[in-house]
């Protein structure tokens, strides 16, 4: 059977090593493994002792204690490290959904939050709970969501802080998602990966793992902690029956995690409070240098500024955001992403906020903006 074609990553393909001012990137600023082993204070010499045999399937017993020291309700038992952590939404979807379930999926949304659910219970079984444009945020109608919901319904796909909205929901908003699963006797999947990146003025929130068991979380260091290099990710699954599912589809595809993997991921969770802080502190420079730079451009862009993770998604005025993209590409090396190939329509793009080239690139727009 085949699956949709993973626009995202065919466009980095094509362009991400060849173009050198990005804006798109959803990542933050990433370090060496010299930095990272330094600042964990670990010896290099260590990771040159490692051996490269199999490792435990599930990560090593340290390794999944240190990850579930994050959240408040959960044991080392409910976690399982992955191989990388898109894996782990191809896993969450064969072991919770059969034939004729539905999913209920955000949109705009990263391919595989989408894709992958509907590869498994085809695509007319995958509803969009859609966002709306506000006039100064992007905006989520939970009671839209409630609509949705009937009783073929088995799975809600979110992705909290949102990529690429920057949206996060209130407690009580929260509250109300948590609720319509306990309520409906659903599942709820949610990627994680930018968790813990809320911005200035923004209440942070708990992970949902740590207010319904009925969940499945996936988190890693690629995004809040800038370390995408090491595909670090783990599944938060606290019922034992779905995670003995999980855990026999990963043996069907990784197996068991890179041992170098797991060895870098103990040193970065030793200094994640330290990775974060540094994560923010580049997000918040950059915002300001994208609030100003909006604000010189108020009839080309409709400016939504999020409220956290690294990404936005921007409204621009042109008749195809994506033949622009394309043309400014090639001609200034300049790329931001159009969401077209994440789902959405041709009058926005993803614009990355966690990169510390960020100020050299949006410069460079600018100066190709004013030949335009």
């Amino acid at each position: 059977m085949k699956i949709a074609n993973f626009a995202t990553e065919h466009f980095f393909a094509k362009y991400e090593f060849s173009t050198p001012y990005q804006l798109c990137n959803s990542d933050c600023e990433t370090l060496s493994v010299d930095e990272l082993l330094k600042l964990a204070d670990v010896p290099l010499a260590d990771f040159g002792k490692l051996s490269l045999g199999y490792t435990e399937s599930l990560g090593n017993l340290p390794l999944r204690e240190s990850i579930a020291s994050g959240y408040k309700y959960i044991t080392a038992e409910d976690v399982i490290f992955l191989g990388s952590p898109i894996e782990g939404i191809y896993l969450a979807a064969r072991a919770i959904l059969e034939a004729g379930d539905e999913v209920i999926a955000l949109s705009p949304a990263y391919d595989a939050l989408v894709n992958m659910f509907e590869h498994v219970v085809g695509t007319e079984n995958v509803r969009k709970w859609c966002f709306k444009p506000g006039v100064t945020q992007w905006e989520l109608d939970f009671d839209v969501l409630e609509s949705l919901i009937n009783n073929r319904t088995r799975l809600i796909v979110v992705n909290f802080p949102h990529n690429p909205t920057g949206f996060l929901p209130t407690r009580a908003q929260l509250d109300q998602l948590i609720n319509s699963v306990y309520l409906h006797n659903l599942v709820l999947f949610c990627d994680e990966m930018y968790f813990d990146l809320a911005h200035q003025g923004t209440p942070s929130i708990p992970s949902v793992a740590e207010l319904n068991p009925r969940t499945v979380v996936l988190s890693g260091l690629s995004k809040t902690y800038g370390l995408p290099g090491l595909r670090s990710g783990w599944l938060i699954v606290q019922d034992k029956a779905l995670r003995d599912e999980i855990i026999n589809w990963k043996f069907y595809t990784s197996i068991c995690p890179p041992a170098a993997t797991e060895f870098l991921t103990s040193a970065a969770l030793k200094v994640k409070n330290q990775l974060r802080d540094r994560s923010l502190a580049q997000i918040e420079a950059n915002l300001k240098l994208a609030d100003d730079f909006f604000a010189r451009w108020p009839n080309l862009f409709t400016w939504r500024r999020p409220l956290a993770g690294s990404t936005a998604l921007v409204e621009m005025h042109v008749p195809s955001v994506e033949a622009f993209a394309e043309k400014m590409a090639r001609e200034a090396g300049v790329l931001i992403q159009p969401a077209t190939t994440l789902g959405w329509d041709d009058h926005h793009f993803r614009l990355g906020l966690g990169r510390s080239a960020f100020g050299v690139g949006l410069q460079k727009f600018e100066e190709y903006l004013k030949d335009f």
